[in-house]
């Protein structure tokens, strides 16, 4: 009876177990796509593997009082013209650089759409900088070897979720260097 009892016992917990190492252990989700954030304004979770495995993907620590905020309307054109070949490109409003994202959730989505059309995927605020860095942009940095210094900082993944390459909040989106960089992956 106790050794029943206990094959039951261990096999419940096995079971109980599984889906929580499911994730880690029998998926080949990479590690810097293996996070839960929130939707902007909605605070819904979001897998980013679940979500987005299999794109191209542009992650962006974005403001709207900086003075690379018209990249906006550069970022939605790039997410516009290559959405269809599998790209998606990831916001993450940040008020890490110079407090230039102050507002709430809700001024935030209404900037994005309101000012620049904005119809990629826009998430939580983030904190993108080393000193306080969200899980996800910890991975980022330390898989490029530099976090963001300022706003607009881009980092570029393939299909497969690997970085190649990161772009300085400088680099426009709509750059040869970016785009070139995108086309290749597409």
């Amino acid at each position: 009876m106790f050794i029943r009892h206990f094959l039951f016992i261990s096999l419940f917990l096995m079971f109980l177990a599984a889906p929580l190492n499911a994730r880690n252990l029998d998926d080949n989700c990479s590690p810097l796509l293996n996070h839960e954030v929130k939707q902007l304004l909605t605070g819904k979770p979001v897998n980013l593997c679940d979500a987005y495995a299999g794109k191209v993907i542009l992650i962006v620590n974005t403001a709207s009082k900086c003075a690379f905020t018209p990249q906006y309307d550069q970022l939605e054109k790039l997410y516009s013209r290559y959405k269809e070949r599998g790209l998606v490109v990831l916001g993450f409003p940040s008020n890490d650089f110079g407090r230039q994202e102050p507002g709430s959730e809700k001024q935030i989505q209404n900037f994005c759409r309101l000012t620049y059309g904005v119809q990629f995927p826009m998430f939580a605020k983030s904190h993108a900088a080393k000193a306080n860095a969200d899980p996800l942009y910890r991975a980022l940095g330390e898989a490029a070897g530099r976090y963001p210094s300022w706003n607009f900082h881009k980092y570029l993944l393939n299909r497969e979720g690997q970085l190649i390459e990161d772009f300085t909040s400088s680099t426009s989106p709509d750059s040869k260097r970016v785009v070139t960089a995108i086309e290749a992956l597409l």
